[in-house]
């Protein structure tokens, strides 16, 4: 997996560690890494750094306005309720 595929707004899943099954939205990238928050327990302002190799991306489009917890939070909330999403975790 290349950084090009993650981008800064867009859905990922954790594949590996605590947040193992979890969605979150990718608020930066930085060579192999990619910083990830969810707007509840990772909030923006303190992002959980994750290897690349340990998130795949959604099948959604990136959010490109600005990111706050709040919006964070209804980003995710919206992309697992209102699609089948959640059989088909990763």
């Amino acid at each position: 997996m290349t950084d090009c595929v993650i981008q800064v707004g867009s859905l990922v899943w954790a594949l590996a560690g605590r947040e193992k099954g979890s969605c979150f939205v990718a608020v930066g990238v930085d060579g192999g890494f990619v910083y990830i928050a969810d707007g509840r327990h990772r909030k923006v302002g303190s992002p959980k750094k994750k290897n690349i190799k340990h998130i795949s991306p959604a099948d959604a489009p990136l959010y490109t306005g600005d990111l706050t917890d709040k919006k964070l939070r209804r980003l995710i909330f919206r992309y697992l309720t209102h699609t089948d999403r959640q059989q088909t975790r990763p």
